[in-house]
Protein backbone atom coordinates (compact mmCIF):
# COMPACT_ATOMS: atom_id res chain seq x y z
CA UNK A 1 0.00 0.00 0.00
CA UNK A 2 0.80 3.84 -0.13
CA UNK A 3 3.68 5.30 1.88
CA UNK A 4 2.01 8.23 2.86
CA UNK A 5 -1.62 8.26 4.90
CA UNK A 6 -3.32 11.47 2.60
CA UNK A 7 -6.34 13.39 4.76
CA UNK A 8 -9.84 13.47 2.38
CA UNK A 9 -8.98 16.47 -0.10
CA UNK A 10 -5.85 16.87 0.74
CA UNK A 11 -4.59 16.15 -2.79
CA UNK A 12 -5.24 19.96 -3.54
CA UNK A 13 -2.77 21.43 -1.52
CA UNK A 14 -0.22 18.92 -0.92
CA UNK A 15 2.41 17.45 -3.71
CA UNK A 16 2.47 13.18 -3.90
CA UNK A 17 4.86 11.03 -4.74
CA UNK A 18 4.65 8.01 -6.99
CA UNK A 19 5.01 5.70 -4.28
CA UNK A 20 2.25 7.28 -2.34
CA UNK A 21 -0.46 5.97 -4.95
CA UNK A 22 -1.68 1.88 -4.99
CA UNK A 23 -1.52 0.85 -8.58
CA UNK A 24 -3.59 -2.25 -10.45
CA UNK A 25 -0.13 -3.31 -11.13
CA UNK A 26 0.25 -3.32 -7.26
CA UNK A 27 -2.38 -6.26 -6.98
CA UNK A 28 -1.12 -9.00 -5.03
CA UNK A 29 -1.86 -13.02 -6.09
CA UNK A 30 -4.81 -13.51 -3.83
CA UNK A 31 -6.00 -9.91 -4.99
CA UNK A 32 -5.25 -11.62 -9.13
CA UNK A 33 -6.73 -14.74 -8.08
CA UNK A 34 -10.21 -13.32 -6.75
CA UNK A 35 -10.71 -10.68 -9.47
CA UNK A 36 -9.58 -14.39 -11.84
CA UNK A 37 -12.40 -16.18 -10.26
CA UNK A 38 -14.65 -13.15 -10.79
CA UNK A 39 -14.67 -13.20 -14.42
CA UNK A 40 -14.40 -16.61 -14.75
CA UNK A 41 -17.73 -16.96 -12.96
CA UNK A 42 -19.20 -14.39 -15.38
CA UNK A 43 -18.15 -15.81 -18.47
CA UNK A 44 -19.04 -19.27 -17.72
CA UNK A 45 -22.30 -18.93 -15.99
CA UNK A 46 -23.48 -15.46 -16.43
CA UNK A 47 -23.16 -14.98 -20.21
CA UNK A 48 -24.65 -17.60 -21.49
CA UNK A 49 -27.75 -16.91 -20.11
CA UNK A 50 -27.37 -12.93 -20.89
CA UNK A 51 -30.76 -13.07 -23.11
CA UNK A 52 -32.62 -14.64 -20.16
CA UNK A 53 -31.60 -12.26 -17.31
CA UNK A 54 -32.20 -9.42 -19.91
CA UNK A 55 -35.65 -10.67 -20.35
CA UNK A 56 -35.95 -10.67 -16.69
CA UNK A 57 -36.22 -14.42 -15.85
CA UNK A 58 -35.52 -13.42 -12.41
CA UNK A 59 -35.42 -16.79 -10.51
CA UNK A 60 -32.34 -18.00 -12.65
CA UNK A 61 -30.98 -14.34 -11.33
CA UNK A 62 -31.84 -15.39 -7.83
CA UNK A 63 -29.77 -18.98 -8.56
CA UNK A 64 -26.74 -17.11 -9.63
CA UNK A 65 -26.51 -14.83 -6.38
CA UNK A 66 -26.46 -18.42 -4.92
CA UNK A 67 -23.39 -19.08 -6.91
CA UNK A 68 -21.45 -15.46 -6.11
CA UNK A 69 -22.26 -17.45 -2.20
CA UNK A 70 -20.44 -19.95 -3.09
CA UNK A 71 -17.71 -18.99 -4.85
CA UNK A 72 -17.11 -16.32 -1.78
CA UNK A 73 -18.13 -12.91 -3.96
CA UNK A 74 -20.60 -12.21 -1.45
CA UNK A 75 -18.71 -11.81 1.33
CA UNK A 76 -15.76 -9.78 0.68
CA UNK A 77 -16.55 -6.91 2.69
CA UNK A 78 -18.11 -8.89 5.50
CA UNK A 79 -16.40 -9.51 8.77
CA UNK A 80 -14.61 -13.27 9.62
CA UNK A 81 -16.65 -13.27 12.48
CA UNK A 82 -19.70 -13.71 11.22
CA UNK A 83 -18.12 -16.12 7.89
CA UNK A 84 -17.07 -13.25 6.05
CA UNK A 85 -13.66 -12.56 4.18
CA UNK A 86 -13.24 -9.48 5.30
CA UNK A 87 -11.24 -8.25 2.42
CA UNK A 88 -9.44 -5.20 1.29
CA UNK A 89 -11.11 -2.47 -0.62
CA UNK A 90 -8.76 -2.90 -3.32
CA UNK A 91 -10.11 -6.33 -3.45
CA UNK A 92 -13.77 -5.16 -3.38
CA UNK A 93 -13.17 -2.84 -6.17
CA UNK A 94 -11.55 -5.40 -8.55
CA UNK A 95 -14.90 -7.88 -8.17
CA UNK A 96 -16.84 -4.72 -8.58
CA UNK A 97 -14.84 -4.16 -11.79
CA UNK A 98 -14.51 -7.57 -13.34
CA UNK A 99 -18.73 -8.15 -12.25
CA UNK A 100 -19.13 -4.77 -14.55
CA UNK A 101 -19.48 -7.82 -17.68
CA UNK A 102 -22.16 -9.11 -16.58
CA UNK A 103 -24.86 -5.95 -17.42
CA UNK A 104 -27.86 -6.21 -15.57
CA UNK A 105 -26.73 -9.16 -13.55
CA UNK A 106 -23.88 -6.94 -11.75
CA UNK A 107 -26.65 -4.36 -10.74
CA UNK A 108 -28.27 -7.15 -8.82
CA UNK A 109 -24.59 -7.97 -7.51
CA UNK A 110 -23.62 -4.55 -6.49
CA UNK A 111 -27.00 -3.72 -4.95
CA UNK A 112 -26.58 -7.07 -2.73
CA UNK A 113 -23.14 -6.44 -1.65
CA UNK A 114 -23.33 -3.09 -1.53
CA UNK A 115 -25.86 -0.69 0.31
CA UNK A 116 -27.54 -4.08 0.66
CA UNK A 117 -25.48 -5.48 2.48
CA UNK A 118 -23.08 -2.78 4.26
CA UNK A 119 -25.35 -0.72 7.10
CA UNK A 120 -25.57 -4.29 8.65
CA UNK A 121 -22.42 -4.86 8.79
CA UNK A 122 -21.75 -1.40 10.33
CA UNK A 123 -24.76 -0.79 12.56
CA UNK A 124 -25.62 -4.05 13.13
CA UNK A 125 -26.07 -5.52 16.96
CA UNK A 126 -24.73 -8.54 17.29
CA UNK A 127 -27.87 -10.15 17.14
CA UNK A 128 -29.13 -8.78 13.88
CA UNK A 129 -25.89 -9.24 12.44
CA UNK A 130 -25.92 -13.39 13.66
CA UNK A 131 -29.78 -13.52 12.57
CA UNK A 132 -28.78 -12.02 9.02
CA UNK A 133 -25.70 -12.33 8.03
CA UNK A 134 -25.10 -15.51 7.69
CA UNK A 135 -27.79 -15.75 4.98
CA UNK A 136 -26.85 -12.75 2.97
CA UNK A 137 -23.32 -13.46 2.74
CA UNK A 138 -23.75 -16.64 1.39
CA UNK A 139 -26.56 -15.91 -0.87
CA UNK A 140 -29.77 -17.64 0.66
CA UNK A 141 -31.17 -14.17 1.28
CA UNK A 142 -30.83 -11.20 -1.32
CA UNK A 143 -30.81 -7.86 0.38
CA UNK A 144 -32.43 -4.73 -1.00
CA UNK A 145 -32.03 -0.83 -0.05
CA UNK A 146 -35.27 1.11 0.73
CA UNK A 147 -34.26 5.24 0.77
CA UNK A 148 -35.67 7.28 -2.17
CA UNK A 149 -39.45 7.78 -2.20
CA UNK A 150 -42.06 9.16 -4.93
CA UNK A 151 -41.71 12.30 -3.58
CA UNK A 152 -37.91 12.85 -2.38
CA UNK A 153 -34.64 11.05 -4.60
CA UNK A 154 -31.79 13.55 -4.04
CA UNK A 155 -33.36 14.63 -0.96
CA UNK A 156 -33.65 12.20 0.66
CA UNK A 157 -34.05 13.43 4.28
CA UNK A 158 -37.25 14.81 2.96
CA UNK A 159 -38.75 11.04 3.18
CA UNK A 160 -42.17 11.05 4.48
CA UNK A 161 -42.58 6.86 5.25
CA UNK A 162 -42.96 7.25 9.21
CA UNK A 163 -42.60 5.10 11.99
CA UNK A 164 -44.84 4.84 15.40
CA UNK A 165 -43.99 2.94 18.23
CA UNK A 166 -46.96 0.16 18.77
CA UNK A 167 -49.13 0.51 21.97
CA UNK A 168 -47.59 -2.51 23.72
CA UNK A 169 -43.94 -1.22 22.75
CA UNK A 170 -42.85 -4.42 20.93
CA UNK A 171 -43.25 -3.20 17.18
CA UNK A 172 -42.44 -0.10 15.29
CA UNK A 173 -45.43 0.62 12.63
CA UNK A 174 -44.12 1.49 9.05
CA UNK A 175 -46.23 3.59 6.66
CA UNK A 176 -44.85 4.99 3.26
CA UNK A 177 -43.32 3.73 -0.19
CA UNK A 178 -40.14 3.28 -1.21
CA UNK A 179 -39.42 3.97 -5.32
CA UNK A 180 -36.77 2.59 -7.44
CA UNK A 181 -35.62 -0.09 -5.69
CA UNK A 182 -32.86 -2.25 -6.96
CA UNK A 183 -33.50 -6.05 -6.29
CA UNK A 184 -37.00 -4.99 -5.07
CA UNK A 185 -39.14 -8.23 -6.07
CA UNK A 186 -36.39 -10.33 -5.40
CA UNK A 187 -35.20 -9.46 -1.74
CA UNK A 188 -35.65 -11.30 1.43
CA UNK A 189 -34.30 -8.42 3.59
CA UNK A 190 -34.98 -4.62 3.14
CA UNK A 191 -33.21 -1.76 4.51
CA UNK A 192 -36.06 0.30 4.99
CA UNK A 193 -35.51 4.49 6.25
CA UNK A 194 -38.59 5.93 7.90
CA UNK A 195 -39.50 8.84 10.29
CA UNK A 196 -40.34 7.71 13.91
CA UNK A 197 -43.09 10.63 14.76
CA UNK A 198 -42.73 12.20 11.46
CA UNK A 199 -39.39 13.47 12.18
CA UNK A 200 -36.83 11.37 13.64
CA UNK A 201 -35.03 9.47 10.41
CA UNK A 202 -34.17 6.26 11.48
CA UNK A 203 -33.03 3.03 9.36
CA UNK A 204 -34.85 -0.43 10.08
CA UNK A 205 -34.49 -4.10 8.88
CA UNK A 206 -37.79 -5.77 7.19
CA UNK A 207 -37.77 -8.80 6.47
CA UNK A 208 -40.02 -9.59 3.26
CA UNK A 209 -42.34 -11.54 4.81
CA UNK A 210 -43.01 -8.90 7.49
CA UNK A 211 -47.08 -8.36 7.69
CA UNK A 212 -47.69 -4.92 6.02
CA UNK A 213 -45.26 -5.06 3.64
CA UNK A 214 -46.49 -5.48 0.06
CA UNK A 215 -43.50 -5.42 -3.13
CA UNK A 216 -45.05 -3.45 -6.30
CA UNK A 217 -45.13 -4.44 -9.63
CA UNK A 218 -41.64 -4.14 -11.38
CA UNK A 219 -40.83 -1.34 -13.54
CA UNK A 220 -40.15 -1.52 -16.97
CA UNK A 221 -36.85 0.92 -17.51
CA UNK A 222 -34.82 2.28 -20.64
CA UNK A 223 -32.05 -0.04 -19.34
CA UNK A 224 -30.43 -2.85 -16.76
CA UNK A 225 -33.56 -4.35 -18.02
CA UNK A 226 -32.57 -7.90 -16.41
CA UNK A 227 -32.41 -6.37 -12.69
CA UNK A 228 -35.62 -5.99 -10.33
CA UNK A 229 -36.76 -2.46 -9.82
CA UNK A 230 -40.10 -2.36 -7.88
CA UNK A 231 -41.60 -0.29 -5.35
CA UNK A 232 -42.48 -1.26 -1.67
CA UNK A 233 -45.15 -0.34 -0.25
CA UNK A 234 -45.67 -0.35 3.65
CA UNK A 235 -49.08 -0.47 5.14
CA UNK A 236 -49.03 -0.51 9.14
CA UNK A 237 -46.10 -2.84 8.08
CA UNK A 238 -44.99 -4.26 11.88
CA UNK A 239 -41.76 -4.36 12.61
CA UNK A 240 -40.29 -5.68 15.75
CA UNK A 241 -38.26 -3.28 18.03
CA UNK A 242 -35.01 -5.23 17.58
CA UNK A 243 -35.17 -4.89 13.86
CA UNK A 244 -34.36 -1.08 14.30
CA UNK A 245 -30.47 -0.39 12.33
CA UNK A 246 -28.30 2.21 14.48
CA UNK A 247 -30.24 4.74 17.03
CA UNK A 248 -33.13 6.62 16.44
CA UNK A 249 -32.81 10.00 14.36
CA UNK A 250 -29.37 8.92 13.45
CA UNK A 251 -30.89 7.69 9.92
CA UNK A 252 -28.51 10.09 7.93
CA UNK A 253 -25.47 8.70 8.93
CA UNK A 254 -26.32 5.49 7.94
CA UNK A 255 -27.66 6.59 3.97
CA UNK A 256 -25.28 9.02 3.52
CA UNK A 257 -21.91 6.37 5.17
CA UNK A 258 -22.69 3.78 3.10
CA UNK A 259 -23.55 5.75 0.03
CA UNK A 260 -20.26 6.69 0.32
CA UNK A 261 -18.42 3.35 -0.29
CA UNK A 262 -21.68 2.87 -3.19
CA UNK A 263 -19.99 5.78 -4.95
CA UNK A 264 -16.47 4.53 -5.36
CA UNK A 265 -17.47 0.94 -5.74
CA UNK A 266 -19.75 1.97 -8.44
CA UNK A 267 -16.75 4.11 -9.98
CA UNK A 268 -14.72 0.94 -10.11
CA UNK A 269 -17.90 -1.12 -11.57
CA UNK A 270 -18.66 1.70 -14.19
CA UNK A 271 -14.49 1.35 -15.32
CA UNK A 272 -14.95 -2.48 -16.20
CA UNK A 273 -18.04 -1.92 -18.07
CA UNK A 274 -15.88 0.67 -20.37
CA UNK A 275 -13.32 -1.88 -20.91
CA UNK A 276 -15.74 -4.10 -22.37
CA UNK A 277 -17.51 -1.73 -24.24
CA UNK A 278 -14.03 -0.79 -25.71
CA UNK A 279 -13.20 -3.91 -26.73
CA UNK A 280 -16.63 -4.41 -28.49
CA UNK A 281 -16.35 -1.10 -30.73
CA UNK A 282 -12.11 -1.98 -31.60
CA UNK A 283 -13.43 -5.48 -32.28
CA UNK A 284 -15.91 -4.20 -34.63
CA UNK A 285 -13.53 -1.48 -36.12
CA UNK A 286 -11.45 -4.33 -36.90
CA UNK A 287 -14.07 -5.94 -38.86
CA UNK A 288 -16.30 -3.21 -40.71
CA UNK A 289 -15.27 -2.34 -44.17
CA UNK A 290 -16.29 0.94 -46.06
CA UNK A 291 -14.48 2.21 -49.22
CA UNK A 292 -12.60 -0.66 -48.99
CA UNK A 293 -10.79 -1.02 -45.79
CA UNK A 294 -11.52 -1.75 -42.43
CA UNK A 295 -13.01 1.35 -40.50
CA UNK A 296 -10.12 0.82 -38.05
CA UNK A 297 -7.83 2.72 -40.44
CA UNK A 298 -9.33 5.82 -40.47
CA UNK A 299 -8.43 8.48 -38.19
CA UNK A 300 -11.52 9.56 -37.55
CA UNK A 301 -12.27 6.00 -35.22
CA UNK A 302 -8.64 5.85 -34.19
CA UNK A 303 -9.37 8.69 -32.46
CA UNK A 304 -11.95 7.68 -30.94
CA UNK A 305 -10.17 4.69 -29.46
CA UNK A 306 -7.20 6.54 -28.62
CA UNK A 307 -9.02 8.91 -26.68
CA UNK A 308 -11.42 6.19 -24.90
CA UNK A 309 -8.42 3.72 -24.01
CA UNK A 310 -6.50 7.16 -22.26
CA UNK A 311 -9.91 8.06 -20.00
CA UNK A 312 -10.20 4.75 -18.53
CA UNK A 313 -6.53 4.38 -17.90
CA UNK A 314 -7.24 7.88 -15.88
CA UNK A 315 -10.88 6.18 -14.48
CA UNK A 316 -8.58 2.95 -13.56
CA UNK A 317 -6.02 4.89 -11.98
CA UNK A 318 -8.63 7.21 -9.85
CA UNK A 319 -10.10 3.92 -8.75
CA UNK A 320 -7.36 1.95 -7.49
CA UNK A 321 -5.74 5.49 -6.20
CA UNK A 322 -8.60 5.81 -3.85
CA UNK A 323 -8.52 2.15 -3.45
CA UNK A 324 -5.33 2.12 -1.57
CA UNK A 325 -5.91 5.50 0.36
CA UNK A 326 -9.08 4.26 2.23
CA UNK A 327 -6.81 0.80 2.41
CA UNK A 328 -4.63 2.68 4.22
CA UNK A 329 -6.56 4.54 6.34
CA UNK A 330 -8.26 1.55 7.65
CA UNK A 331 -5.45 -0.94 8.03
CA UNK A 332 -4.48 2.16 11.18
CA UNK A 333 -7.18 1.14 13.18
CA UNK A 334 -6.92 -1.64 15.91
CA UNK A 335 -9.98 -4.36 15.37
CA UNK A 336 -12.06 -5.75 18.14
CA UNK A 337 -12.86 -2.73 19.30
CA UNK A 338 -16.44 -1.91 20.58
CA UNK A 339 -16.54 0.92 18.52
CA UNK A 340 -14.40 -0.56 15.25
CA UNK A 341 -17.27 -0.05 12.82
CA UNK A 342 -18.12 3.74 14.13
CA UNK A 343 -14.32 4.61 13.16
CA UNK A 344 -14.48 2.29 10.29
CA UNK A 345 -16.95 4.70 8.79
CA UNK A 346 -15.24 7.64 9.86
CA UNK A 347 -12.15 6.34 7.64
CA UNK A 348 -14.43 6.15 5.03
CA UNK A 349 -16.07 9.30 5.22
CA UNK A 350 -12.66 11.15 5.29
CA UNK A 351 -12.57 10.52 1.60
CA UNK A 352 -16.35 11.58 1.12
CA UNK A 353 -14.87 14.29 -1.52
CA UNK A 354 -12.94 11.41 -3.63
CA UNK A 355 -15.80 9.03 -3.77
CA UNK A 356 -17.92 11.61 -5.20
CA UNK A 357 -15.31 12.34 -7.65
CA UNK A 358 -15.00 8.53 -8.66
CA UNK A 359 -18.31 8.27 -9.15
CA UNK A 360 -19.20 11.46 -11.22
CA UNK A 361 -15.59 11.21 -13.13
CA UNK A 362 -15.54 6.91 -13.77
CA UNK A 363 -19.66 7.67 -14.92
CA UNK A 364 -18.90 9.96 -17.31
CA UNK A 365 -15.93 8.13 -18.47
CA UNK A 366 -18.54 5.38 -19.50
CA UNK A 367 -20.77 7.57 -20.94
CA UNK A 368 -18.59 9.47 -23.51
CA UNK A 369 -17.24 5.45 -24.37
CA UNK A 370 -20.52 3.80 -24.79
CA UNK A 371 -21.40 7.01 -26.79
CA UNK A 372 -18.55 6.16 -29.43
CA UNK A 373 -18.71 3.03 -29.53
CA UNK A 374 -22.19 3.15 -30.79
CA UNK A 375 -20.88 5.80 -33.50
CA UNK A 376 -17.98 3.32 -34.32
CA UNK A 377 -20.67 0.98 -35.13
CA UNK A 378 -23.22 3.70 -37.34
CA UNK A 379 -26.49 1.98 -37.99
CA UNK A 380 -26.07 -1.15 -36.61
CA UNK A 381 -25.24 0.59 -33.18
CA UNK A 382 -28.90 1.68 -33.03
CA UNK A 383 -29.83 -2.01 -33.64
CA UNK A 384 -30.66 -4.38 -30.39
CA UNK A 385 -29.08 -7.16 -32.11
CA UNK A 386 -25.13 -5.59 -31.89
CA UNK A 387 -23.92 -5.54 -28.01
CA UNK A 388 -23.42 -1.43 -28.35
CA UNK A 389 -27.30 -0.48 -28.18
CA UNK A 390 -27.53 -2.49 -25.23
CA UNK A 391 -24.57 -0.39 -23.31
CA UNK A 392 -26.00 2.75 -24.68
CA UNK A 393 -28.85 2.22 -22.45
CA UNK A 394 -27.72 0.38 -19.73
CA UNK A 395 -24.89 2.93 -19.00
CA UNK A 396 -27.81 6.36 -18.50
CA UNK A 397 -28.50 5.48 -14.93
CA UNK A 398 -24.64 5.37 -13.73
CA UNK A 399 -25.30 9.36 -13.51
CA UNK A 400 -28.15 9.47 -11.74
CA UNK A 401 -28.48 6.46 -9.02
CA UNK A 402 -25.88 6.49 -6.06
CA UNK A 403 -26.50 10.34 -5.97
CA UNK A 404 -26.64 12.40 -8.97
CA UNK A 405 -23.52 13.80 -10.78
CA UNK A 406 -25.42 16.97 -9.82
CA UNK A 407 -25.59 16.19 -6.44
CA UNK A 408 -22.17 14.78 -6.12
CA UNK A 409 -20.55 17.86 -7.82
CA UNK A 410 -22.17 20.03 -5.58
CA UNK A 411 -20.80 17.77 -1.93
CA UNK A 412 -16.76 18.42 -3.37
CA UNK A 413 -16.88 21.68 -2.84
CA UNK A 414 -18.89 21.97 -0.08
CA UNK A 415 -17.34 19.37 1.86
CA UNK A 416 -14.12 20.95 1.10
CA UNK A 417 -15.16 24.50 2.20
CA UNK A 418 -16.65 22.81 5.41
CA UNK A 419 -13.77 21.20 6.38
CA UNK A 420 -11.59 24.28 5.46
CA UNK A 421 -13.98 26.46 7.90
CA UNK A 422 -13.10 23.77 11.04
CA UNK A 423 -9.48 24.48 10.39
CA UNK A 424 -9.16 21.11 9.29
CA UNK A 425 -7.49 21.70 5.79
CA UNK A 426 -5.88 25.28 5.78
CA UNK A 427 -7.76 26.24 2.48
CA UNK A 428 -6.90 29.81 3.26
CA UNK A 429 -3.56 29.77 3.84
CA UNK A 430 -3.29 27.82 0.64
CA UNK A 431 -5.38 30.26 -1.01
CA UNK A 432 -3.49 33.17 -0.20
CA UNK A 433 -0.11 31.58 -1.62
CA UNK A 434 -1.80 30.92 -4.83
CA UNK A 435 -3.37 34.46 -4.94
CA UNK A 436 0.35 35.87 -4.07
CA UNK A 437 1.36 33.22 -7.13
CA UNK A 438 -0.87 35.05 -9.53
CA UNK A 439 0.44 38.33 -8.90
CA UNK A 440 3.91 37.44 -9.40
CA UNK A 441 4.42 34.68 -11.96
CA UNK A 442 7.09 32.03 -12.10
CA UNK A 443 8.02 30.97 -15.77
CA UNK A 444 10.44 27.97 -14.81
CA UNK A 445 10.32 25.72 -17.36
CA UNK A 446 9.91 21.78 -16.62
CA UNK A 447 12.86 19.94 -17.31
CA UNK A 448 11.89 17.65 -20.15
CA UNK A 449 14.40 15.23 -19.18
CA UNK A 450 12.31 14.18 -15.93
CA UNK A 451 9.76 11.30 -17.02
CA UNK A 452 6.50 13.43 -16.44
CA UNK A 453 7.44 16.57 -15.53
CA UNK A 454 5.45 19.13 -18.07
CA UNK A 455 2.49 17.18 -16.88
CA UNK A 456 3.62 17.40 -12.93
CA UNK A 457 4.03 20.75 -13.26
CA UNK A 458 0.67 21.33 -14.63
CA UNK A 459 -1.12 19.24 -12.21
CA UNK A 460 0.61 21.99 -9.52
CA UNK A 461 -0.37 24.97 -11.92
CA UNK A 462 -3.90 24.00 -11.74
CA UNK A 463 -4.14 23.57 -7.67
CA UNK A 464 -2.98 26.91 -8.08
CA UNK A 465 -5.60 27.86 -10.21
CA UNK A 466 -8.65 25.48 -7.87
CA UNK A 467 -7.40 27.70 -4.74
CA UNK A 468 -7.43 31.32 -6.40
CA UNK A 469 -11.40 29.82 -7.73
CA UNK A 470 -12.23 28.40 -4.27
CA UNK A 471 -10.78 31.51 -2.31
CA UNK A 472 -12.43 34.13 -4.84
CA UNK A 473 -15.65 32.64 -4.59
CA UNK A 474 -15.34 32.40 -0.59
CA UNK A 475 -14.11 35.94 -0.56
CA UNK A 476 -17.06 37.11 -2.71
CA UNK A 477 -20.40 34.92 -1.50
CA UNK A 478 -19.10 34.13 2.48
CA UNK A 479 -21.78 32.17 3.64
CA UNK A 480 -24.01 32.31 0.60
CA UNK A 481 -21.53 30.39 -1.62
CA UNK A 482 -23.79 27.26 -1.04
CA UNK A 483 -26.34 29.12 -2.86
CA UNK A 484 -23.78 29.83 -6.11
CA UNK A 485 -24.95 26.15 -7.44
CA UNK A 486 -23.01 27.13 -10.85
CA UNK A 487 -20.36 28.47 -9.21
CA UNK A 488 -19.54 25.30 -7.05
CA UNK A 489 -20.47 22.94 -9.94
CA UNK A 490 -17.87 24.92 -12.43
CA UNK A 491 -14.83 24.86 -8.54
CA UNK A 492 -16.03 20.82 -8.64
CA UNK A 493 -15.19 20.29 -12.52
CA UNK A 494 -11.83 21.66 -11.55
CA UNK A 495 -11.03 19.70 -8.58
CA UNK A 496 -12.43 16.09 -10.74
CA UNK A 497 -9.91 16.91 -13.28
CA UNK A 498 -7.09 17.54 -10.79
CA UNK A 499 -7.33 14.29 -9.05
CA UNK A 500 -7.90 12.28 -12.35
CA UNK A 501 -4.59 13.64 -14.25
CA UNK A 502 -2.83 13.70 -11.08
CA UNK A 503 -3.87 9.70 -10.43
CA UNK A 504 -3.01 9.00 -14.28
CA UNK A 505 0.63 10.73 -13.98
CA UNK A 506 1.68 8.71 -10.86
CA UNK A 507 0.37 5.38 -11.81
CA UNK A 508 2.35 6.37 -14.96
CA UNK A 509 5.64 7.43 -13.23
CA UNK A 510 5.97 4.49 -10.67
CA UNK A 511 4.92 1.79 -13.25
CA UNK A 512 7.34 2.99 -15.93
CA UNK A 513 10.38 1.72 -15.00
CA UNK A 514 9.29 -1.72 -15.45
CA UNK A 515 7.48 -1.73 -18.54
CA UNK A 516 8.54 -2.97 -22.01
CA UNK A 517 9.65 -0.20 -24.59
CA UNK A 518 6.51 -0.67 -26.47
CA UNK A 519 4.43 -0.63 -23.09
CA UNK A 520 6.13 2.46 -22.01
CA UNK A 521 5.42 3.78 -25.23
CA UNK A 522 1.94 3.08 -24.72
CA UNK A 523 1.59 4.53 -21.58
CA UNK A 524 3.40 7.61 -22.50
CA UNK A 525 0.59 8.24 -25.04
CA UNK A 526 -2.21 7.73 -22.94
CA UNK A 527 -0.67 10.09 -20.31
CA UNK A 528 -0.39 12.93 -23.05
CA UNK A 529 -4.08 11.95 -24.54
CA UNK A 530 -5.60 12.03 -21.16
CA UNK A 531 -3.85 15.73 -19.48
CA UNK A 532 -4.60 17.16 -22.93
CA UNK A 533 -8.00 16.52 -22.95
CA UNK A 534 -8.55 16.51 -19.13
CA UNK A 535 -6.62 20.36 -19.27
CA UNK A 536 -9.02 21.47 -21.55
CA UNK A 537 -12.34 20.41 -19.49
CA UNK A 538 -10.36 22.23 -16.27
CA UNK A 539 -9.53 25.05 -18.09
CA UNK A 540 -13.42 25.62 -19.82
CA UNK A 541 -14.11 24.75 -15.81
CA UNK A 542 -11.90 27.38 -14.27
CA UNK A 543 -13.01 29.80 -17.44
CA UNK A 544 -16.64 29.55 -16.14
CA UNK A 545 -15.95 29.91 -12.47
CA UNK A 546 -14.17 33.11 -13.60
CA UNK A 547 -16.76 34.53 -15.38
CA UNK A 548 -19.58 33.72 -12.40
CA UNK A 549 -17.59 35.38 -9.53
CA UNK A 550 -15.74 38.62 -10.98
CA UNK A 551 -16.01 41.25 -13.42
CA UNK A 552 -14.04 44.10 -14.63
CA UNK A 553 -10.10 44.29 -13.50
CA UNK A 554 -10.30 41.44 -11.30
CA UNK A 555 -11.95 39.24 -13.68
CA UNK A 556 -9.23 40.22 -16.34
CA UNK A 557 -6.30 39.27 -13.71
CA UNK A 558 -8.09 35.98 -13.10
CA UNK A 559 -8.13 34.80 -16.34
CA UNK A 560 -4.98 35.43 -17.18
CA UNK A 561 -3.60 33.68 -13.90
CA UNK A 562 -5.99 30.72 -15.42
CA UNK A 563 -4.19 31.07 -19.16
CA UNK A 564 -1.16 30.27 -17.77
CA UNK A 565 -2.13 27.61 -14.80
CA UNK A 566 -3.61 25.81 -17.56
CA UNK A 567 -1.30 26.10 -20.19
CA UNK A 568 0.31 22.61 -21.54
CA UNK A 569 2.66 21.73 -24.21
CA UNK A 570 1.64 18.29 -25.75
CA UNK A 571 3.69 18.30 -28.80
CA UNK A 572 3.09 15.15 -30.55
CA UNK A 573 -0.54 14.34 -29.36
CA UNK A 574 -1.29 13.10 -33.00
CA UNK A 575 1.76 11.06 -33.09
CA UNK A 576 0.46 9.38 -29.32
CA UNK A 577 -3.60 9.68 -30.34
CA UNK A 578 -2.08 7.31 -33.64
CA UNK A 579 0.25 5.00 -31.50
CA UNK A 580 -2.32 4.45 -28.90
CA UNK A 581 -4.88 3.58 -31.39
CA UNK A 582 -2.53 0.94 -33.37
CA UNK A 583 -2.20 -0.73 -30.09
CA UNK A 584 -5.47 -1.18 -29.48
CA UNK A 585 -6.64 -1.86 -32.26
CA UNK A 586 -3.85 -4.65 -32.39
CA UNK A 587 -5.03 -5.62 -29.51
CA UNK A 588 -8.82 -5.95 -29.73
CA UNK A 589 -8.97 -4.61 -26.06
CA UNK A 590 -8.18 -1.78 -23.49
CA UNK A 591 -4.40 -1.61 -23.44
CA UNK A 592 -3.27 -0.99 -19.98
Amino acid sequence: MAAKLFKGAEYLITVADKNDVFTPEDFSDEQRQIGDTTEQFVLNEVFPHRDKIEHHDLPLTVELMKKCGELGLLMIDAPEEYGGLELDKATSMLAAEKLALAGSFSVTYSAHTGIGTLPLVYYGTKKQKENYLGKIISGEWIAAYCLTEPGSGSDALGASATATLSADGKFYILNGTKQFITNGGIADLYTIFAKIDKQHFTCFLVERTTEGLSVGPEENKMGVRGSSTTQIILEDAKVPVENLLGEIGKGHKIAFNVLNVGRFKLGAAVTGAAKVALATGVKYANERKAFGVTIGSFGAIQEKIADMNAAIFAAESLVYRLAGMIDDRLATLPKGTDNYYETYQQGIEEYSVECAIAKVFCSEVLADVVDAVVQIHGGYGFIQEYAAEGYYRDERINRIWEGTNEINRLLIPGIILRRAMKGEIPLQKEAMKAFESLMSPSFDEPDDSVPFAAEKALVANLKQAFLVLAGSSVQKFMDTIKDEQEILLAVADLAINIFAIESAVLRAEKILPNLSESKKTAVSAAVKVFTFNGTEKAASAAKRAAYYIEEGDTLTMLLAGIRRFTKYDASGLLKAKRHLAAAAIEAEKYLF
